[in-house]
C-alpha cells in the first residue's frame, strides 16, 4: 500500500473551501490551486506575523520562540531571510553535492548488504541528519545526537516533550558559538545583525528551531514515499535508469504527490470574506498545499503519478515570499538518491509497510509511513 491519497477530492475543491475544527479552533481551508497561490502572495490579508500559529495545529506547547523567518511578513521577513540564506544556498556548491553523493552511497552500501532494511528510521533519518550537518556546517558527528531524537523533534513521549530537549541543545550550541565562534550556522547567527543590531537569543533560537523542525520530517517523508512507490512500480525504476535526465521531472512529481505538509496557517488581521465565508479578525485560514497539488485545473489527471509531468507547478515548497529556503537541499537529496538507486539497485521489494495517517474531524490523509521495510536488490 503506497501512501498516495487525496482526501479533498474534486467535489470539495469545486466548493473552494472546507471548514475544519483543529484543537477547538474552526479554520477555513483553501483548497484550490490558484486560490492558495493568491493567498500565499497576499500577506496583508493573510499574514504570517503570527508566532506559533503558522503551523496547524498551533505549537505554543512545543516551543517557546517565534520561528524565523517563517512567522514574519515582508519587509521583516525579507531582512530575516537574508541572514540565513547563504547556508541554504550551500547545496548548489560542488563540494556539498559530492558530500551528499558520498553519504547516500554509504547508506546504499549498507542497504544492499542486508536482507532487508527499515527505511524510515534506518535509512531516511540518517540521510536527513547527516545531510543537515553539511547544511549547517557543523561536525558530522552531531548527526548521532539528532538521529537519537527520532523522527519528530516535537513529539511528546510520556511527560517529556522533545521540543524541550531541542531547545536545550540549541542553547548549548549558541553558548559554544559565542565563546568560540567558527564558520558554522550557530556562529553566523551569533554575529549576525538585524536592522543594525545583533540578533537576540530568541531570534537565534527561532532560526535554529525552524532549521531542525522544518527540514526533518519533510525530507524523511519524501525519501520513504519515493522508495515505497518505486518498490510498487519496478518499471518506473527501469524507466529512470534508461535516461538519467528524467530524474529532475521524476523528483518534482514525487514532491507533488507526496506532499508531507497538509497545510500551513495564515492569520487575517482584519475581518475578511473568503469565498463567501466570513473570517473574523485574528482568526486563521489554511493554505491547503495537499489539496492544491491535486487540483484538476492545474494538473492533468492529478491522481496519476506521471514521472515525466511538465509543467508541474506544485506547491510542495510553498509559494510567494515564503518559498521554502530548504528547497535546494531537498531537491539535491532526492535527485541524488534517485540517480544512485537507479544505478545500483535492480529492484526494491516491500517487506512490510505501516502507513501513517492524519485524522481530523472532516478528513483523513495518509502521510507516508510509520515504518517501511524494503529489500534492496543489487544490480
Amino acid at each position: 500500500m503506497n501512501p498516495l491519497t487525496d482526501p479533498f477530492q474534486s467535489a470539495r475543491r469545486d466548493a473552494g473551501v472546507l471548514r475544519c475544527p483543529f484543537h477547538g479552533e474552526d479554520i477555513l481551508m483553501l483548497l484550490r490551486h490558484e486560490d492558495v497561490r493568491k493567498a500565499a502572495k497576499d500577506w496583508n490579508t493573510f499574514s504570517s506575523d503570527a508566532p506559533f500559529r503558522v503551523p496547524i495545529p498551533s505549537e505554543e506547547d512545543v516551543r517557546s520562540m517565534r520561528q524565523l523567518p517563517i512567522e514574519t511578513d515582508p519587509p521583516e521577513h525579507t531582512a530575516y531571510r537574508k541572514i540565513a540564506d547563504p547556508f541554504f544556498q550551500r547545496p548548489k556548491n560542488p563540494d556539498f553535492i559530492a558530500r551528499v553523493e558520498d553519504l547516500i552511497t554509504r547508506q546504499l552500501d549498507t542497504a544492499l548488504q542486508l536482507p532487508s532494511l527499515e527505511v524510515v528510521h534506518s535509512f531516511a533519518l540518517p540521510i536527513q541528519s547527516h545531510a543537515l550537518t553539511y547544511l549547517l556546517n557543523v561536525p558530522e558527528s552531531e548527526a548521532a545526537t539528532w538521529i537519537g531524537w527520532g523522527i519528530h523533534v516535537f513529539k511528546v513521549s510520556g511527560t517529556l516533550k522533545k521540543g524541550v530537549a531541542l531547545e536545550d541543545y540549541l542553547h548549548a550550541q549558541f553558548d559554544r558559538a559565542q565563546q568560540s565562534p567558527g564558520d558554522d550556522f550557530f556562529s553566523a547567527l551569533t554575529t549576525a545583525e538585524y536592522q543594525g543590531r545583533p540578533l537576540t537569543r530568541d531570534e537565534m533560537m527561532g532560526f535554529a528551531n525552524l532549521a531542525f523542525a522544518g527540514g526533518r520530517d519533510t525530507i524523511i517523508h519524501t525519501i520513504a514515499c519515493a522508495l515505497g512507490w518505486l518498490a510498487e512500480h519496478p518499471e518506473a525504476l527501469d524507466w529512470i535508469r534508461e535516461d538519467p535526465a528524467r530524474i529532475t521531472h521524476a523528483s518534482e512529481e514525487f514532491f507533488r504527490v507526496f506532499m508531507p505538509l497538509t497545510h500551513i496557517g495564515r492569520v487575517c488581521p482584519q475581518p475578511t470574506d473568503v469565498q463567501g465565508e466570513s473570517v473574523p479578525a485574528g482568526s486563521r485560514i489554511s493554505l491547503c498545499w495537499a489539496s492544491a497539488n491535486f487540483d484538476e485545473s492545474a494538473f492533468a489527471s492529478p491522481h496519476e503519478v506521471r514521472l515525466d509531468r511538465k509543467p508541474n507547478p506544485h506547491l510542495s515548497f510553498g509559494f510567494g515570499p515564503h518559498l521554502c529556503m530548504g528547497a535546494p537541499h531537498a531537491r539535491l537529496i532526492l535527485r541524488t538518491l534517485l540517480r544512485l538507486v537507479s544505478e545500483r539497485v535492480s529492484r526494491l521489494t516491500t517487506i512490510e509497510a505501516v502507513p501513517r495517517t492524519e485524522h481530523e474531524a472532516v478528513f483523513s490523509r495518509t502521510l507516508g509511513y510509520d515504518s517501511l521495510t524494503l529489500r534492496f536488490e543489487p544490480r
